[in-house]
Order: C-alpha cells, then structure tokens, then sequence
C-alpha cells in the first residue's frame, strides 16, 4: 500500500461542521451554567482545523445551514485557515448540528442536536463539482454515512479519489443516535471501511463492526492483512494498536490531567495523518497522534484546542510516552 500521495499534505475532509457551546467556567454543568462560549464543532471540521494548525492544507467538503449559526460556522472555518470553496450554504428546514458540552471528567453531559441536520444534505453533485486531483488525501468520519443523501455522497467520493490516486482514510466514529440501528451502521461502517486504506476505530466500534465486542481485535487485524491497509485499533487510555501489512505497533498514551474528554479522536487523527503527510514514519506519526490527543484534553472545546506545530512539538520533548497500552 502506497502512502506518498499523503505528502502533498493537502487534505479534503468531507462531513460535519457545527457550533459548540461549552458550559462557562470549565467545571459547571450545563443545568447550573448562565454563560456558554461557543467554538466550531463537528468532527470532519475539528480533523481539519487540526490539521491547519499543525501547517497542513484542509479544505472542508459539507454543507451548512443557510442561517446565522450556518454563517458563524463558515467563518470560524476560514478563521482557522479551512478553504470552504467546496461548502455548500442550503436553505429550508435544515440546520447546522449544535453540541452543549461541558468541560468536565466526571460525568460529562453532551447534548447533541441533529434533527434535520444539514450535513446530511450532502450531494453527489457537490461530490461530482469537487477537483479530487488536486488533494493528497481524502478523509471522512462514520457520521457522514448514517444517512442519504450523505450516504451515497460519501461513497462516490471514496471512489472518485481512489480514482484520482488519494490516500483514503476513514474513522468510524460510531454515533448510535445518528443511525436506524446498530445493524445498520455495523454493514455501512464496514463496508466503507473495507475500500479505504486506512481504518481508524477504538475498541467499541470494531466490536460493533464485528457483531461482538470480544472480536473487534480479531476484526482489526484482519482488515489489516487482508486488504493491505493500516487499521489503528484505538483503546482510550490504554493506548493503540496499529496493524500495517505484516507490522503490529502497540503504543502507549501520554499522561496528562485531562480537563475532559471530547475531541480526542478528532486530535489523534489530525496529528498523525499531518505527521505522515510530512514524512515521519509510522511510529512517530502514530506518537503524535497520541499527543495532539492528549493536549486537546487538556483545554476547553475541540477545534480551538488543536495544538500548533510548535506546541506539539515541545509537548513530545517535555512529556514522554508510555511504550505500550
């Protein structure tokens, strides 16, 4: 499996973009809160403003709300260097998904509201209008295939940069209330996930994947081998392990004071797919993976708590990792 394509480091991030609202100060439940601050959400849009700080290129393949919480997306996308050139603005009912989270670790309230929600209005028209030759890399999250049109969107665009020779990644981001079941979403997951080069999961989706828990591993693995792609089995604080070909790399997290929990899987993925994209071999892109995790726990909201480059980088001097989960 060829990865060089990566390397022209610029990323087409297909999915969701949202408003976050975090009960204000850290530490207040949402009930007792009288002041929120807002931030972009949604996972594509967090990959790819994790990407942009760490000196990638992302552009942003959705659609928005044609409203005001759709135009305070737009510009916290452009804010965070995001090209929205292939962003759609569509009017009517639907609207731009809205998380109210709190930035706690102990019973940690998020409450998401996805009715009509405007991602799902993705297009084959928007997929057909979208140059893929001129990305390295397409990525795309689960939630973008719990429903049509966003479902048959997202596979043509699978297949149209397979075509145009992207490296395509997917992480399964299973989100049970944005699916008919969980049947469901076990065969579209794992259908996508079979034509895609790299597969990122934590323990629970594989096992979903799988149809049981305890086979998740086993699933992992055989994705890894059969279809010649990297699957990084992802197990919270216990680490990861990443099935390459005939490799199997088993790392550790960092160890910091989390603030809360959300925008982890977000962070991991943007900070190895940037460290591949400049070069860094496995492991380390793996480890800084790891890393952009463990520092966007430790900071209020997802997007605006990316690492840059420079702090990444001092973070994995000052803090080193676990060697195994």
């Amino acid at each position: 499996m060829s990865l060089d394509r990566i390397k022209d480091n610029r990323f087409l991030v297909l999915g969701r973009a949202g408003m976050d609202l975090y009960a204000d100060p850290p530490g207040t439940r949402v009930e007792d809160a009288r002041q929120f601050t807002s931030a972009l959400g949604g996972s594509s849009a967090n990959i790819a403003a994790g990407l942009c700080r760490l000196g990638s290129r992302a552009s942003l393949l959705g659609t928005v709300s044609d409203d005001a919480v759709g135009r305070f997306v737009l510009a916290e996308l452009q804010r965070f260097g995001i090209s929205t050139d292939h962003v759609r603005a569509m009017g009517g009912e639907v609207r731009n998904s809205l998380a109210v989270v709190e930035s706690r670790t102990e019973n940690c309230q998020s409450v998401i509201y996805r009715n009509g929600a405007a991602d799902f209005e993705l297009s084959l028209d928007q997929v057909e209008a979208c140059d893929f030759s001129s990305f390295g890399a397409l990525i795309l999250t689960g939630t973008s295939l719990a429903r049509d049109p966003s479902r048959a969107a997202t596979f043509c665009a699978i297949e149209k940069a397979k075509a145009a020779g992207l490296v395509t990644i997917i992480d399964i981001d299973h989100r049970a209330y944005t699916w008919a079941s969980r049947k469901e979403a076990a065969q579209i997951c794992l259908r996508a996930a079979e034509v895609c080069q790299i597969v990122v999961g934590n323990d629970d989706e594989f096992g979903l994947l799988a149809g049981d828990y305890a086979a998740g591993l086993d699933l992992a693995k055989l994705l890894g081998e059969r279809q010649s792609s990297m699957v990084i089995y992802k197990m919270g604080d216990r680490g990861s392990i990443t099935f390459a070909k005939d490799e199997r790399i088993e790392l550790g997290t960092y160890l910091v004071r989390p603030l809360k929990p959300t925008g982890a899987g977000d962070a991991f993925l943007a900070g190895f797919a940037s460290g591949l994209a400049v070069g860094k071999t496995l492991t380390d892109s793996l480890r800084c993976g790891s890393a952009a995790a463990a520092i966007v726990v430790t900071r209020v909201g997802c997007a605006p708590a990316m690492p840059t480059l420079s702090e990444l980088t001092v973070f994995m001097a000052k803090n080193p990792p676990l060697t195994s989960p």
